[in-house]
């Protein structure tokens, strides 16, 4: 099975994500996907820095794939996402429907997780707009996998999500800057002190979330490794991991 290096969910340094990525060059991974899928206000890096990673790490001998947004509110975020689709460099993985339907007929590209693929209806249409891999929903389980994938359209791959803690909500509303009392568009970037997220607790101080301003991901860490003989039987080709702070 490939295995893959899902795109950053945390607001690290720009110093911070440029000396990451360069170790990711010599760890054993087959497909790295960049960019900054969470929130748009996080400019600590641009999309020519996100193509200059892709090209280092191509050189290296990985596939690279460029990540859109998970959540499109604006104009310029709208802006942001045709930036990235008509790229010129790397394949693009859409995480909501208007990069799917920019990307249409252009070629192949990936659907992303946030797409919500759950029946092979939803997947055969996706491979009729130019997708060639698609990324299951965090939410989906063995048995709904592997019954997309019966009924998958020929030569399209699966991507699963394998390791890390798990995407499951975004939001118009920054949970971080609200923590602050502050507002989202004053936000101060609150993000960057909390590089793995804020963590979110019970009255009774069990682990519920982790809070990443627009994101909401699970507190504990996803580990298919242990089943993924189950996984590969259920027809998956990728697994996914997801980049933590340490």
């Amino acid at each position: 099975m490939k295995i893959a290096l899902g795109p950053l969910h945390y607001y690290w340094p720009r110093d911070r994500v440029l000396a990451f990525y360069r170790d990711a060059a010599h760890w054993p991974v087959d497909i790295v996907y960049l960019g900054e899928t969470v929130c748009s206000r996080r400019r600590e890096m641009r999309l020519s820095d996100w193509v200059g990673i892709g090209l280092d790490l191509a050189r290296a001998g990985k596939e690279v794939v460029l990540s859109t947004h998970e959540l499109i509110e604006s104009d310029a975020d709208l802006r942001g996402m045709h930036a990235v689709v008509d790229n010129a460099s790397f394949l693009v993985e859409a995480n909501d429907m208007a990069a799917a339907s920019r990307l249409a007929g252009k070629g192949p590209f990936v659907a992303g997780p946030f797409l919500n693929v759950y029946n092979a209806g939803t997947l055969s249409l996706l491979a009729e707009m130019g997708a060639t891999r698609w990324v299951a929903p965090v939410e989906l389980s063995g048995e709904g996998l592997a019954a997309v994938v019966a009924e998958a359209p020929s030569g399209i791959e699966t991507e699963v999500f394998a390791w890390g803690r798990l995407p499951l909500a975004v939001s118009a509303r920054c949970f971080t800057a609200r923590y602050h009392n502050r507002s989202k568009d004053r936000c101060e970037f609150r993000c960057l002190d909390y590089p793995d997220g804020l963590a979110l607790d019970t009255q009774d101080g069990r682990p519920f979330f982790v809070l990443n301003g627009v994101q909401t991901l699970s507190a504990g860490v996803q580990n298919l490794v242990p089943v993924v003989d189950s996984v590969r039987a259920a027809g998956a080709g990728l697994l996914r991991l997801s980049p933590p702070a340490e």
